[in-house]
């Protein structure tokens, strides 16, 4: 299954962990307010991770390579992407749209908007995070995304929550 979404509840503390797919572990925690990645590992390929917050919402973004899903000769790379949106605010805010901007290795740039993600527009509570996986499938081997979602708080104030840039690698396509 390439999509999927789930609402995780609110952390249990500053640092909590939690398990993920496959049994890894994550941790959670009150880090820089924007992170990106993009440096290539010498060793070991890492997924990467990018997080922005904004107006109390933090948006962390994992991307993987499938290469179980791709094809390289015709110039097709599958990437995932699960992205967890978390409101550490103290009003609650839902999600109203999606905008993304995908850019591949060339510099060509494709523009994705829409209502929602995974068909939902998920409500947050103070405390509370929904998670869901998606995919993007880029020309070249190596390329970025980033964006920002359309948030709306029950008083009427609307506000762009950053997707902060991450990077679309195949592993060793950059050493």
């Amino acid at each position: 299954m390439l999509g999927g979404s789930r609402r995780v509840g609110p952390p249990e503390g500053d640092a909590s962990r939690e398990r993920g797919r496959g049994g890894a572990l994550a941790t959670r925690g009150r880090g820089p307010r924007r992170r990106a990645c993009g440096r290539p590992e010498r060793l070991l390929y890492r997924p990467c991770v990018s997080t922005a917050v904004t107006d109390g919402i933090r948006v962390m973004v994992k991307s993987e390579y499938r290469p179980d899903r791709s094809a390289p000769g015709p110039g097709r790379y599958l990437f995932t992407y699960t992205v967890r949106i978390s409101n550490e605010g103290e009003a609650p805010a839902r999600l109203l749209s999606r905008h993304w901007i995908i850019t591949d290795a060339r510099g060509q740039k494709e523009e994705v908007v829409g209502d929602g993600v995974v068909g939902q527009q998920p409500r947050l509570h103070a405390g509370e995070a929904f998670e869901y996986t998606s995919y993007c499938v880029l020309k070249t081997p190596h390329g970025s995304m980033r964006g920002t979602y359309r948030m709306v708080r029950d008083d009427g104030q609307a506000f762009e929550a950053e997707i902060a840039p991450f990077s679309l690698v195949v592993p060793g396509a950059l050493n």
